[in-house]
C-alpha cells in the first residue's frame, strides 16, 4: 500500500472534502525525465524559475573546460533530486497558498485513499470550541520577577528575582 498526503483548502467551506487534494507520496518518474514541464503543470512558478536557473548554470558550467563530466554529473543529481522531491515540492507549493494538509491515507490507489479520506471525514464530528476551550483575558499584569524575559537559546534558566 502507498501513503498519500491529504491536503484541504483553507476556509471553512460546505464543500471542503470534495475540493481536498490526495496526493501520492513518492517517486515522480514524469518529474525525473522531465522537470521544468511538471513544475509548470502544477502551477509551481518559483520552482520552474529556481531550476531553469540552477540548469543555465550547470549549461554555462558544463561549457567551461574541466568541468565536461562533472556538469552532467550535476545535472543528473538535481534531475533525480527532483525526481525524489517532487511530490513534498508539491505539497510545500501548496501550503504557501493557503492549503492545510489533513492527514495521510493509505491505499492500493488514488480511489482507494480517496473513499478512506471520505470515510474519515463522514465519522468525524463537526468540532466547535467550546466556552471553556476559549481564552480568557487577564486583567492584571504578573509581577516582574514573574515575567518572561527573551531569550535566545532553546532553555530558558531561572534568574534570581
Amino acid at each position: 500500500m502507498a501513503s498519500y498526503i491529504v491536503l484541504e483548502p483553507a476556509g471553512n467551506r460546505p464543500d471542503k472534502g470534495e475540493k481536498a487534494l490526495v496526493i501520492r507520496d513518492g517517486f515522480s518518474f514524469l518529474a525525473l525525465i522531465m522537470p521544468l514541464f511538471w513544475f509548470l503543470w502544477h502551477r509551481m512558478w518559483l520552482e520552474a524559475l529556481a531550476f531553469l536557473c540552477i540548469g543555465l548554470l550547470l549549461a554555462g558550467l558544463g561549457t567551461m573546460s574541466g568541468f565536461s563530466i562533472t556538469a552532467p554529473l550535476l545535472s543528473f543529481i538535481l534531475y533525480l533530486f527532483i525526481g525524489l522531491e517532487a511530490q513534498g515540492l508539491r505539497i510545500a507549493s501548496l501550503r504557501r497558498r493557503g492549503w492545510k494538509v489533513w492527514g495521510v491515507v493509505e491505499g492500493a490507489n488514488r480511489n482507494e485513499a480517496e473513499l478512506r479520506y471520505s470515510a474519515e471525514i463522514a465519522q468525524a464530528p463537526v468540532q466547535r470550541p467550546s466556552a471553556a476551550a476559549l481564552p480568557v483575558a487577564v486583567s492584571r499584569a504578573a509581577p516582574a520577577s514573574q515575567r518572561p524575559s527573551p531569550t535566545f537559546g532553546l532553555v530558558e534558566y531561572p534568574r534570581k528575582g
